[in-house]
């Protein structure tokens, strides 16, 4: 199976950038077992949602002090670095699951993971332009390996 999860909080700006990726998605034709999933709230629960997915990509918003807009993409093999740990909106960054899912032995066998450097978290505001665009590059990006078959 392959499983693509959107991680945000809609209500909180850039923050939903990875909903958004996974609406997109959903709404595509996209052929194949893909799962489409969005995670609001702790994202520990990646541990479980993950669990008997053989390829698995994950979107989230990251505040890293980046350009507003700017794509960071990871892999499986790829430690990632304190750039990327306990930044975000969230009590864990995607960065601190992935390196527990890592130290647990509970990774799964393909991730790949893009982080979408946001700007705007105030509650009730929409994604901000650039962050728009990113969201559209990822979509298209991820659409193009879905339908490469990975």
């Amino acid at each position: 199976m392959i499983l693509l999860i959107g991680i945000g909080n809609p209500d909180r700006g850039d923050d939903a950038a990875g909903l958004a990726v996974a609406r997109k998605i959903r709404a595509a034709t996209v052929p194949g077992q893909v799962v489409v999933r969005e995670l609001i709230g702790d994202q520990l629960a990646l541990l479980d949602a993950w669990t008997g997915a053989s390829v698995v990509y994950v979107v989230d918003a990251v505040c890293s002090g980046g350009t507003p807009g700017t794509i960071y993409r990871f892999g499986t093999a790829d430690a990632l670095t304190d750039r990327f740990r306990h930044r975000g909106t969230h009590t864990f960054s995607l960065a601190d699951v992935v390196e527990l899912a890592r130290a647990l032995d509970r990774l799964p066998r393909h991730l790949a993971g893009f982080g979408i450097e946001g700007a705007r978290w105030e509650l009730g505001a929409p994604l901000s332009p650039r962050v728009e665009a990113a969201a559209d590059a990822v979509t298209s990006q991820l659409l193009k390996e879905l339908k490469a078959g990975v």
